[in-house]
C-alpha cells in the first residue's frame, strides 16, 4: 500500500498540490519542523559517504505528491498521443538501443541516501544516494551532485496521472481512474500498457538525458488501491515488469516502490527497493529479500523516531531514515 496516501493529512495535500501549481521549484511543506535531532540537513552526523559510490557505507518523501516526469505534449488535453521529446532529451521515446549487461548502476545494501522532493536540493549531505524529483531537477543539479561523487535517482509517478505535470495533456481521459487520494492526481488504467508504455517511456528518456543513474517509480500498487479499474495482481505485475524492462532499455536502474505482496515475483526485475514505513507497520521482514539478494533497500519511517526503528533496520541492512511527510530537506539518519 502507498503509505504517503493514506497517512497525508487533507490539508497538507492541499497546500502541497497548490504549491506545486504555483511554482514547480517550492517547497510543498513548512520548515518549521527542523527542531529535531538533525536540526541542519547539511549536518548529518550519522551520514558518511563512502569513497566509491555503490559500496556500502559503514554509518550512515510522502512527498510532494505524485512526481512523473515529461514534457508538454502537442495537441488538445485527453489526447493519447506520446509526448514530444522531453527537454532537455536527445533521444525519442522507443528509439533505445538495449544497454550492454552491467552497465547500469547496482546499489548496494547499507548506501547512505537523501530523499528530497520539495524545495530547492541541498546538495550538501554527505551521502553516496539522493534521489530527487525528475521534473523539478534539471542537468546542472544532477552534475553537480555527481561532481561531489553522488548517485541520483529519478524520483517520477509512474502509477497516477498528475494535472500540474507538463505532459499531463497526452493522458486520455480513458487513462484515468479514481482520485489517490491527492488533488489533481489520478490512479492510471495499467491495463493499456499500449498507451502507457509511449508515455513511460518518454518520461525514462528524460530521465536519462539528464544524467539520472536510476529511477524511483512511485504509485505502483495500483491493484490492491481503490483504482476505479477492476485490476489484478497480473495486471500490476506486467505494468511494473515493463516499467523495469524501460529502465534497464536505457542503461537506468530502478526501485520497487512499496508493493510488499509483489516483491518475490517482482525481485529479479528490479535494483533494488523504496520503502516507506515497513517499521511502524511491523513489515520489514518482507523487504529483506532484496538485501538478501545484495540489493539495497532505501526505507524511510515519517511517524517513528530513530530510536523506535533504527536497531532493526540497521540489523538488516537497510538505508534507513526518518523524514517529513513533505520529503523536505530535513533528515535524521539511523
Amino acid at each position: 500500500m502507498n503509505r504517503r496516501t493514506r497517512l497525508l493529512p487533507a490539508a497538507l495535500a492541499l497546500a502541497t498540490a497548490t504549491a506545486l501549481l504555483v511554482s514547480s521549484c517550492s517547497s510543498s511543506g513548512s520548515e518549521d519542523d527542523r527542531d529535531s535531532a538533525d536540526d541542519s540537513p547539511s549536518n548529518s552526523p550519522a551520514a558518511t559517504a563512502p569513497s566509491t559510490p555503490g559500496t556500502p557505507s559503514a554509518t550512515d518523501t510522502p512527498s510532494t505528491p505524485g512526481t512523473t516526469g515529461g514534457t508538454t505534449a502537442p495537441g488538445t488535453p485527453g489526447a493519447s498521443t506520446a509526448p514530444a521529446t522531453p527537454p532537455g532529451s536527445s533521444t525519442p521515446p522507443g528509439a533505445t538501443a538495449p544497454a550492454p549487461a552491467g552497465a547500469r548502476w547496482q546499489p548496494a545494501p547499507g548506501l547512505a541516501w537523501q530523499w528530497q522532493l520539495g524545495g530547492t536540493v541541498d546538495q550538501s549531505v554527505d551521502v553516496p544516494v539522493y534521489d530527487i524529483d525528475g521534473f523539478e531537477n534539471d542537468a546542472s543539479v544532477v552534475a553537480a551532485l555527481h561532481a561531489k561523487g553522488r548517485k541520483v535517482i529519478c524520483y517520477i509517478n509512474a502509477g497516477s496521472w498528475e494535472d500540474f505535470r507538463p505532459d499531463s495533456n497526452a493522458f486520455a481521459k480513458a487513462l484515468q481512474g479514481s482520485d489517490t487520494g491527492w488533488k489533481g492526481e489520478k490512479w492510471f488504467d495499467i491495463r493499456k500498457l499500449d498507451q502507457l508504455k509511449p508515455l513511460m517511456a518518454a518520461r525514462f528518456d528524460m530521465c536519462r538525458s539528464k544524467g539520472f543513474d536510476a529511477i524511483e517509480p512511485d504509485t505502483i500498487e495500483a491493484y490492491n488501491q481503490n483504482s476505479g479499474f477492476p485490476l489484478t495482481p497480473d495486471d500490476q505485475l506486467a505494468y511494473n515488469r515493463m516499467l523495469a524492462q524501460l529502465a534497464h532499455e536505457r542503461g537506468l536502474a530502478i526501485g520497487l516502490k512499496n508493493d510488499l505482496d509483489q516483491i518475490p515475483a517482482l525481485l529479479p526485475d528490479f535494483d533494488f527497493a523504496v520503502n516507506e514505513e515497513c517499521s511502524q507497520f511491523d513489515e520489514c521482514d518482507r523487504v529483506s529479500p532484496f538485501i538478501k539478494a545484495g540489493k539495497a533497500v532505501f526505507h524511510v519511517e515519517y511517524k517513528l523516531d530513530t530510536d523506535q526503528f533504527c536497531a532493526k533496520t540497521k540489523a538488516l541492512n537497510f538505508s534507513s531514515m526518518q523524514k517529513k511527510l513533505d520529503l523536505n530537506a530535513w533528515r535524521k539518519p539511523c
